[in-house]
């Protein structure tokens, strides 16, 4: 008899989870089902869309770089050390992970654009970014950093120091401790939070139009390639190339689930 009722009483919440996962479901269908299948392989042939897929991946990695370089010390200094301002500084970089992306593109504009708050300085010296290639890595970079130092924060944060005191006590130098110690700890949230900033640094859309512009071979990423064809005849260009975006996303989703699960 409480089985029955168990069950009984668990047939409304598994009614309203089916329909969440159909809404997640039904669009992905109908993408599938309107694919032109065969004519896959001549779009992905043509310039706009290999000029597309080039720099989709030249940007992201170079952003994702960008990431690593600046968002590893950020999150060791964010897990590791105490500071006044410490909440502020941590709610000023995950900003970007809810801020609309076309708000962050217009920050970026304001603040680097030859007229911004430092895009005068940078343009006498010969650093220009605003609708340059160099502009969406900073676009994608401003956005997708912050799943880098999320992951990796709190892996630094729940990892043993006990380790790291006995590197020191043995005679290992700071640098020496944190890459031969430090890094291997953190490997698992290091590997998933890269991966996550890389896939969402291919995705970017709204800070990149918004700051870099949307000029083939220079800026058009591949989300903006779509939103171009979208608003042109030429719809199967665009849906072919979200099947690429979609089929990375869900590749990294599932490749990393175990390690995203862990470090949350």
């Amino acid at each position: 008899m409480p089985l029955v009722l168990k069950r009984r009483s668990a047939t409304a919440p598994i009614v309203v989870a089916t329909l969440a996962v159909a809404l997640f479901a039904i669009p992905f269908a109908g993408l599938l089902a309107r694919a032109p299948w065969s004519r896959t392989w001549i779009i992905l042939r043509t310039d706009a869309a290999r000029d597309a897929l080039r720099l989709s991946l030249i940007t992201s990695l170079a952003a994702t770089a960008v990431a690593l370089v600046l968002g590893v010390p950020l999150a060791w200094v964010q897990a590791r050390v105490a500071y006044p301002g410490k909440r502020f500084v941590r709610a000023l970089t995950t900003v970007p992970m809810v801020l609309p992306p076309v708000v962050g593109g217009a920050a970026l504009l304001l603040a680097f654009g030859k007229r911004g708050l430092v895009g005068g300085p940078l343009a006498d010296i010969g650093v220009h970014l605003p609708f340059s290639t160099a502009g969406a890595v900073v676009a994608e970079a401003f956005v997708a950093m912050p799943f880098l130092v999320l992951t990796l924060e709190a892996a630094f944060a729940a990892s043993d120091l006990r380790l790291e005191d006995a590197a020191r006590t043995l005679g290992a130098r700071p640098w020496t401790v944190f890459r031969r110690v430090t890094l291997p700890l953190v490997r698992p949230a290091l590997v998933a939070g890269t991966v996550l900033c890389w896939a969402r640094a291919l995705g970017e859309f709204g800070a990149t139009i918004t700051f870099a512009g949307n000029f083939q071979g220079t800026t058009q990423t591949l989300p903006l390639f779509v939103y171009v064809k979208l608003q042109s005849t030429d719809a199967d260009a665009a849906i072919v190339l979200s099947l690429v975006l979609l089929f990375v996303s869900v590749t990294v989703l599932v490749a990393l689930r175990d390690r995203w699960l862990t470090v949350r």
